[in-house]
């Protein structure tokens, strides 16, 4: 980077917040996704008025801008795949605003992290659903611009049922307000709406608006045993049918059974073929023990070998670990993970699930998988060995059928974890010609110098 740009920026938010040495290009060169891209330098931003100075800077100088929260995504989102600098929030704008008991809102940074809006929320008798498998450390800002998800959505839904209003800034320096704080508003295009999961590449959200609800009084948690994936999928969808909400249905197949039992030793029943995890909540108990029932019957018609409840939050934990800690514990297989997040209509799921074995017989491929059904949502895992090139290349050939597998069931390319630029080859399965250049030319009509995030989302 030239050095007066250099000058400029520590000028205008100090040395101590404009880094553009080694160690800290390599510290924000990478993302979950392991893919390495060093930015040009790093900006900590103290204020929206210096987010504004910096876009304005940078527009005129057609400097790149990549906005980040924790760097936690999957999809190289907040990698600077083509340069400039990284704009971080975990510094200075990772606050708490307000949490107004009225309006039962809060007002956040997008450098807060999940866990702490949830736990704020939850001091006061509120709650925040959205949990991401990384609400220990994934930041607001990110959630909302990957619209993340999380294993309450079953009941709850995702993030932007959550968002009511964003301050944010345009590439040209302009502070703009989406959204009000009321519950009906319906003045004037939903710019919220666009810029939702648009990974930063259209404006960089500096305050958040989110709604809040009434902290549910009771939840239980109960397990099912199948004896194959086909079962449990098909025990998903007519449980969804059957007049029962629950907070969570969360899956594990064979594979994810036998990683977990091997490597943590839980007492799992590793000859199953699948089984499914849920919570149920409600402001009484006996709600809760008649959607339970409902529960039992529905998996026990559809083949469930065995139900189990669990009699107490240690047992609640227990039968929750599985599924928290698969992800690590499948890396028996393979030391390369082809991680995608697919979603079809929750109908859709056994035939879907029915392909993905089809498919990994195809390409000689080891693909756990486990996730969200209560949505439709299954993380799927290509496990390869990352030594071996020819096995990595069967890995995305399997990848790619896949995509191809799940557009083909009505489904997209991701429930949660964004395009980025992992995702970005794959855009044209999803999307017609036509459609893609409305997304440019929103893009555009946003950042007609193309200086936020660019190269993302397959644009």
């Amino acid at each position: 980077m030239d050095s007066k740009h250099i000058k400029y920026f520590e000028n205008l938010i100090g040395q101590d917040n404009a880094k553009f040495d080694k160690a800290h290009q390599i510290a924000y060169c990478y993302d979950a996704t392991k893919k390495r891209y060093e930015p040009d330098g790093v900006l900590f931003p103290r204020d929206e008025n210096d987010v504004s100075e910096i876009l304005k800077y940078c527009n005129e100088n057609k400097i790149i801008i990549v906005p980040r929260g924790a760097g936690s995504g999957f999809t190289g989102g907040a990698l600077a795949s083509g340069g400039g600098v990284v704009l971080s929030f975990e510094k200075h704008m990772n606050k708490i605003l307000e949490i107004d008991m009225q309006n039962m809102v809060a007002v956040v940074q997008p450098g807060v992290i999940n866990m702490d809006l949830q736990k704020a929320a939850l001091e006061v008798g509120l709650f925040y659903p959205p949990d991401p498998a990384s609400e220990n450390y994934s930041s607001i800002g990110g959630n909302v611009s990957e619209n993340a998800g999380g294993m309450r959505a079953a009941k709850y839904g995702i993030t932007k049922d959550y968002v009511m209003a964003l301050r944010a800034v345009l590439p040209n320096g302009q502070i703009i307000r989406a959204g009000k704080k009321t519950i009906k508003d319906v003045a004037g295009y939903n710019i919220a709406g666009i810029l939702i999961a648009s990974e930063g590449s259209l404006a960089v959200i500096t305050e958040i608006t989110l709604k809040l609800i009434a902290k549910p009084k009771f939840k239980k948690t109960a397990m099912g045993v199948f004896p194959s994936v086909n079962s449990a999928m098909n025990a998903v969808y007519k449980t969804m049918a059957a007049g029962v909400t629950p907070v969570a249905m969360e899956f594990l197949d064979s594979l994810s059974i036998k990683a977990v039992e091997q490597k943590f030793n839980k007492g799992l029943p590793t000859d199953a073929g699948a089984i499914l995890i849920s919570d149920v909540d409600g402001p009484n108990l006996d709600v809760i023990n008649e959607d339970l029932e409902i529960i039992k019957n529905c998996f026990t018609q559809n083949g469930a070998i065995d139900f189990k409840v669990a009699k107490d939050d240690q047992e609640s934990a227990d039968i929750w670990f599985a599924r928290r800690n698969c992800s690590q514990a499948i890396t028996m297989y393979g030391s390369l993970k082809l991680n995608e997040d697919i979603t079809v209509p929750r109908s859709k799921l056994p035939e879907l699930l029915d392909k993905i074995s089809q498919i990994s017989a195809k390409y000689n491929v080891t693909t756990p998988c486990f996730g969200h059904t209560g949505d439709g949502n299954v993380h799927t895992n290509v496990m390869v060995d990352k030594s071996d090139p020819q096995a990595i290349e069967r890995g995305h050939q399997a990848i790619t059928e896949i995509f191809k597998a799940t557009i083909e069931l009505g489904g997209t390319l991701s429930g949660e974890h964004g395009i980025g630029i992992s995702k970005a080859p794959f855009m044209s399965l999803a999307f017609s010609d036509g459609e893609m250049e409305l997304f440019r030319s929103i893009k555009r009509a946003f950042d007609p110098n193309n200086i936020l995030n660019p190269f993302k989302m397959g644009l």
